[in-house]
């Protein structure tokens, strides 16, 4: 019996990892995060539930990564700290993980192995053949993967351009024959199946940076993800033709520069980049900077620049910003925050909205149907999206004459069987997401995320008392203190009658009453909750903390 089970990314974007499973072989494909959505406030990313991985950790063969982004290895430290087994991937990919695995101090435990495309790799029951695919990150591949009950494509993330610079197209033979094979089922990223046509060429996107370049009479700065090295190698070729300097800032950025430099992926002419703290000793049109903010991220150097308080860099008059990346769903606001402030100090800005400077990495409706005609599959189950994308991926599938019977629409934690009676989804595993604030791990749950609201919409109300032990009477308070409720010197009557109310509540609570202390507590916050909803409609946080003394 073959299993597929998907542990996250059918059904957002992100958070991608999956379980292939035969017998007592295992291997997790992918172990990606997503950034916090609005209301996980305080959270810092979030990751997939792997409790199915713990419970079968026997079994586990390896973890196969496709590519370098953080929705595909993010998560792949905290596996890493419940299971031991080998990860495998190409080179950049490797590079970046070796990066992420220092930071949490487990680089010297984990095993790191090095695979390359059309390279065979053997794990348990399966035999894995890796495929190169053109991506938004370079070294990204898609498998083959042979299993007793048949042969199993997963794409990756990919687009189909012929034009792809870096010499990193997608592989299109080797699908097509995986499909003379014949592939039992075709398991491709469904992420821009809304988009008509194909993905503009890389080389067009070159073009139009190289034409908004040329015009520009000052510094060109250049905000883009960090781990998108073709583009970042479009811009030093351009700058090399310009004869420009060039200066990478930004933490990730360097780290990613300096990966893909070691292992060749990155050619940047001898003295061509400079230090930030030498941009002084060369006129301003031959300047070029490559750094991070594209998505408006608070502390990123564009932010730091735009809002004026960046070291070294300050925006003036004739400087040409260009932001080389897509708006990614969330970010409008802080995006468009920083174009207003580059702006008003005087910069020129490029967008996505208003220049083709940017091409997606993942592959439009007739890329889509050209892998669905190269592999054609028996079987179609769509992943990476929303569940939108995951439905019209598979009627998009439909129309390529895959028939309805061989459309798996699966969801996070639903099994996909395969055995000689064909493929089904049979049941669900419990799956879900796991929260990472700071060092906790899955200690936020959704009362925590609760009080986080209440306390970030109207604040909270401390109310001290302190009591004899043995009388029961009040010896100290009570003391009011709010935050982020109400200002005390311009509302201060408000927090004078919510003493009396408190001496109010005491009083009522005989001396004698069994936990009279905790009676108290609850008194204390309910007859609050309801003044200060009567009085101001707002409903703060109440903390009630009585000492017996």
């Amino acid at each position: 019996m073959l299993k597929i089970i998907p542990l996250g990314g059918l059904g957002e974007i992100g958070l991608n990892m999956m379980v292939i499973e035969y017998g007592e072989s295992l291997v997790v494909i992918d172990s990606g995060l997503m950034f916090p959505e609005d209301y996980m406030l305080g959270v810092d990313i979030v990751i997939p539930d792997m409790d199915y991985i713990r419970q079968n950790r026997s079994k586990v063969s390896g973890i196969i990564l496709t590519h370098a982004h953080e929705d595909h290895i993010g998560a792949l430290p905290y596996l890493l700290r419940e299971i031991s087994v080998p990860v495998f991937g190409t080179p950049f990919t490797l590079g970046v993980v070796r990066h992420k695995l220092e930071e949490h101090d487990l680089l010297s435990s984990v095993v790191l192995n090095e695979v390359f495309p059309r390279e065979k790799l053997k794990l348990g029951d399966f035999d894995i053949e890796f495929i190169r695919v053109s991506h938004s990150v370079v070294d990204g591949v898609g498998m083959a993967i042979r299993t007793p009950a048949g042969l199993i494509v997963h794409t990756g993330d990919f687009k189909i351009s012929h034009t792809n610079v870096g010499n990193m197209m997608t592989d299109v033979n080797k699908f097509a024959q995986c499909g003379e094979e014949g592939v039992l089922a075709l398991l491709s990223d469904s992420t821009n199946v809304e988009k008509e046509g194909y993905t503009i060429s890389d080389r067009e996107i070159g073009e139009t940076l190289e034409g908004i370049m040329s015009k520009s009479r000052g510094r060109i700065i250049v905000a883009l993800f960090a781990s998108n090295i073709s583009r970042i190698q479009q811009i030093i070729d351009i700058a090399e033709r310009r004869n420009s300097k060039v200066i990478f800032n930004g933490r990730s950025i360097e780290g990613s520069v300096s990966i893909a430099t070691q292992l060749g992926y990155l050619r940047i002419p001898e003295d061509m980049e400079i230090d930030i703290d030498q941009v002084g000793d060369f006129p301003n049109d031959r300047l070029m900077f490559i750094t991070t903010g594209s998505q408006g991220e608070p502390m990123s150097v564009l932010a730091r620049m735009a809002s004026g308080i960046h070291k070294q860099v300050k925006i003036q008059d004739g400087d040409t910003v260009i932001l080389s990346s897509k708006f990614i769903p969330g970010n409008e606001k802080a995006i468009a925050k920083i174009i207003n402030n580059l702006y008003r100090r005087g910069a020129d800005v490029i967008y996505e909205k208003i220049s083709d400077i940017h091409v997606s990495g993942h592959a439009f409706q007739e890329e889509l149907k050209l892998m669905i005609h190269l592999t054609k599959p028996r079987y179609f189950i769509p992943i990476h999206g929303e569940y939108r994308h995951l439905i019209l991926h598979a009627r998009l599938a439909e129309q390529t004459g895959i028939p309805e019977s061989g459309i798996l629409l699966a969801e996070n934690g639903q099994i996909i069987e395969f055995d000689e009676d064909g493929g089904r989804i049979v049941e669900n595993i419990e799956t879900g997401r796991v929260l990472i604030d700071g060092k906790g791990v899955g200690d936020v749950g959704r009362d925590l995320l609760r009080e986080r609201r209440a306390l970030s919409e109207d604040g909270f109300v401390a109310v001290t008392l302190a009591f004899d032990e043995e009388t029961g009477i009040v010896l100290s308070g009570p003391e009011i203190v709010s935050r982020g409720f109400v200002f005390e010197t311009e509302t201060g009557h408000i927090l004078e009658d919510a003493i009396c109310i408190v001496l109010e509540a005491v009083e009522e609570i005989d001396p004698e009453t069994p936990d009279r202390i905790e009676n108290i507590r609850a008194r204390i916050q309910m007859d609050l909750r309801r003044y200060f909803t009567f009085t101001i409609k707002r409903r703060p946080v109440i903390l009630p903390f009585i000492l017996e003394i």
